[in-house]
């Protein structure tokens, strides 16, 4: 898979460029095989004064690592359409303690296909996601959330 490693490399120093904020969140390279986006990150740049992680940092990369994989699946497309968050719901499970990483996948194969139909006949479309925050195997935090790809007028 050394094509994706490389869509995810360019990704991320696009993101950088991007999105100012995203260098200073101690982002790992990225993990995207297609289907599943793995966003890591250490714990020192995201810490709050009890020495856990910040729910705003938490927030912050969980709600990117959605916008993320909207993203890439567009590019995946052939498509640039803007992407943005319409709607979040955040859960705080337990203290995030040591580096940790955000995972999402895409939706099924159907749903795929009802935004895929959406975003060719209305230049608009919705995507759910479930984006959660590990330590190991072990969920610490976990955003529901409603992304929205906008057509780009040219």
């Amino acid at each position: 898979m050394p094509e994706l490693r490389n869509v995810s490399d360019d990704f991320l120093l696009w993101l950088k460029s991007e999105i100012p904020l995203v260098n200073h969140l101690g982002l790992n390279p990225l993990e995207w095989d297609g289907h599943t986006l793995v966003m890591g990150a250490e714990l020192k740049p995201n810490v709050n004064d009890k020495g856990t992680g910040f729910g705003g940092s938490l927030a912050t990369v969980t709600t990117l690592c959605g916008w993320s994989i909207v993203t890439l699946y567009l590019q995946s497309q052939g498509r640039c359409d803007d992407v943005v968050i319409a709607d979040s719901h955040l859960q705080y499970i337990s203290p995030v303690t040591s580096d940790f990483k955000a995972v999402t996948s895409l939706p099924n194969a159907q749903d795929l296909d009802v935004f895929d139909q959406k975003m060719m006949t209305k230049g608009r479309a919705r995507m759910d996601l479930v984006i959660e925050i590990k330590q190991g195997d072990e969920v610490a935090m976990r955003l529901t959330g409603t992304y929205v790809a906008l057509e780009k007028k040219r």
